[in-house]
C-alpha cells in the first residue's frame, strides 16, 4: 500500500451501515493520552480516518479520537459498533481470510493487575474452546513494539446480534428459539472450570460494588453461594445464571434486577423463598446469621406468575434456581430434561477432551510477565512475528571435559564481549 493513497473502503459489514473511503497517509506514534470517550452520535465509514504506522505494517484508525492501531490487513471500512468500561469494539475485514470481525481494544490494559488476568483468562479460555456457539477468537494482534505493549487488540468472530439484543427486541419468540438459546449455555459449564460470569450480552463490566467485590450487572444472574460470598462454589454457579437468563429470555425481561447485593438477595428470596435451615449447610456462619435475621418469605408459584410460560420449562427454571447448589440440577440433568429432550442428542455434543491448563493461575504474576502471556498468545495467531535467531548457536564448548582454566577463560571472553575496554 502507498502510504499517501487512497484505499477503497469496499462493501459494507454485515448487519451495519458502511461503505466509504479513508484516506491513509503515514502516521507517527500516537499517545495512549490521547484516548478519549467515544460520541454518541451516529457513525459512518466516511469520517473516520485510517493513517499507516510502523512502516505500513499497522494501521491507526481514528474513532472519535480513540486511536485504534492494528496490523495493516484489517482493511476499512471499520466502524464502531459498542463500547464499554472494557473499551471499544469495532468491525472490520481480515483482507487475508476475507472475514469480517468484531475487534476489541482494552486500552491501557495492563494498569490493573485484576484485570489483565481476565484478559488473559478470557483469551486462554476461548481458544481453548471449540464449540459452534461459543464465540471464537480469530486473532490476538500483536502489538508493534513488544517494549511499549500496552493495548491488547483481540480479534473475535462478528455476530449479527447478541441474546441481550434478542430479548430487548418485539420479535416474538417460540419454544424451539428458546430451548436453542438456553441450550449452548451448557456446553462451557460442562467442561473443565467455573464460568462465574453468565449473563446475556458477551462484554465485561468493571465497575464494582462497595458491599463485596463482584460485577455491578453480572450481579443479576450471580447465584446465592457468590452473593454470599461463598469460596467454596461448584459449577452449579453456572447452572444459576443459566437459568436467570432462560427467565429473562422467556418473560423478556430481567428475572432479579437488583440495585445492590442486599436488594439483590431480598428479590430471589422473594421468588423462591426463604431457605430453610437444611439450606444453609453449605454457608459461613457469618452469612447464615445474616440470612436468618431477613424477613420470612412465601415461595410464589412460577406457573402462576409467569402464566404464558410451559410448564416443563418452569419445572425447568424451577430445578435451576435452587436455593441451595447441593440440590441444584446438574448441567447433564437439565439437558436430560423433558424440556430440552428434542435438543439432547449425547452422539452429538462436542466434548472438551483436553483438559484447560490454570497453571497460570496458580501465581502472583507481575505486569510483565502477563505482557508476555498474552505476547504469546498474539504469537500462537500470528506465527511469523516471532522474533527468528538468525544466527546458529554453537555447542562446541560442551564438545570437551573442560578444565577449570579453561572455563575461567571462557568466561572471562564472554565478560569482555560486554566490556571490550578491557581487552588487552
Amino acid at each position: 500500500m502507498d502510504g499517501g493513497g487512497a484505499v477503497d473502503g469496499g462493501g459494507g459489514v454485515p448487519g451495519h451501515p458502511g461503505g466509504g473511503d479513508a484516506v491513509m497517509t503515514e502516521a507517527q506514534p500516537e499517545s495512549q493520552n490521547s484516548m478519549m470517550p467515544m460520541s454518541a452520535t451516529a457513525t459512518t465509514t466516511e469520517n473516520i480516518s485510517a493513517t499507516l504506522s510502523h512502516g505500513g505494517r499497522f494501521i491507526q484508525y481514528n474513532i472519535f479520537g480513540n486511536i485504534f492501531e492494528v496490523t495493516a490487513k484489517y482493511k476499512p471500512p471499520i466502524l464502531p459498533i459498542g463500547k464499554g468500561a472494557y473499551g471499544i469494539v469495532c468491525s472490520a475485514l481480515n483482507s487475508e481470510t476475507n472475514e469480517h470481525v468484531a475487534l476489541k481494544k482494552i486500552a491501557n490494559a495492563f494498569d490493573n493487575k485484576i484485570d489483565a488476568k481476565r484478559t488473559l483468562r478470557e483469551i486462554k479460555l476461548l481458544r481453548h474452546m471449540e464449540h459452534e456457539n461459543v464465540v471464537a477468537i480469530r486473532d490476538i494482534i500483536p502489538p508493534p513494539q513488544r517494549e511499549a505493549f500496552n493495548d491488547v487488540y483481540i480479534a473475535y468472530e462478528l455476530m449479527d446480534t447478541d441474546l441481550h439484543q434478542i430479548i430487548r427486541s418485539n420479535q416474538a419468540l417460540s419454544e424451539e428459539h428458546c430451548q436453542n438459546a438456553v441450550e449452548p449455555y451448557a456446553f462451557p459449564c460442562d467442561v473443565t472450570w467455573q464460568c462465574d460470569d453468565l449473563y446475556p450480552v458477551p462484554a465485561r463490566v468493571t465497575s464494582e460494588t462497595d458491599f463485596m467485590t463482584e460485577y455491578v450487572v453480572t450481579r443479576w444472574y450471580r447465584a446465592p453461594e457468590l452473593l454470599l460470598n461463598s469460596s467454596d462454589y461448584t459449577a452449579a454457579i453456572d447452572v444459576w445464571s443459566v437459568g436467570c437468563i432462560f427467565m429473562e429470555l422467556m418473560d423478556r425481561k430481567p428475572l432479579f434486577p437488583g440495585r445492590d447485593h442486599v436488594h439483590q438477595l431480598r428479590l430471589l428470596m422473594e421468588l423462591i423463598g426463604t431457605p430453610t435451615e437444611a439450606d444453609l449447610g453449605f454457608l459461613n456462619e457469618n452469612a447464615k446469621r445474616y440470612i436468618r435475621q431477613l424477613p420470612l418469605y412465601r415461595r410464589q408459584s412460577l406457573t402462576e406468575k409467569f402464566p404464558h410460560v410451559h410448564p416443563a420449562a418452569i419445572d425447568l427454571v424451577e430445578k435451576m434456581l435452587t436455593f441451595d447448589p447441593r440440590q441444584r440440577i446438574t448441567v447433564e440433568n437439565a439437558l436430560a430434561h423433558p424440556y430440552l429432550t428434542s435438543l439432547h442428542d449425547i452422539s452429538d455434543e462436542p466434548v472438551c477432551m483436553t483438559p484447560f491448563s490454570f497453571d497460570f493461575e496458580q501465581h502472583a504474576l507481575t505486569e510483565e510477565q502477563m505482557k508476555e502471556l498474552i505476547y504469546r498468545e498474539a504469537l500462537a495467531f500470528n506465527p511469523d512475528d516471532e522474533p527468528v535467531c538468525m544466527t546458529p548457536f554453537s555447542f562446541d564448548f560442551e564438545q570437551h571435559a573442560l578444565t577449570e582454566e579453561q572455563m575461567k577463560e571462557l568466561i572471562y571472553r564472554e565478560a569482555l564481549a560486554f566490556n571490550p575496554e578491557y581487552q588487552h
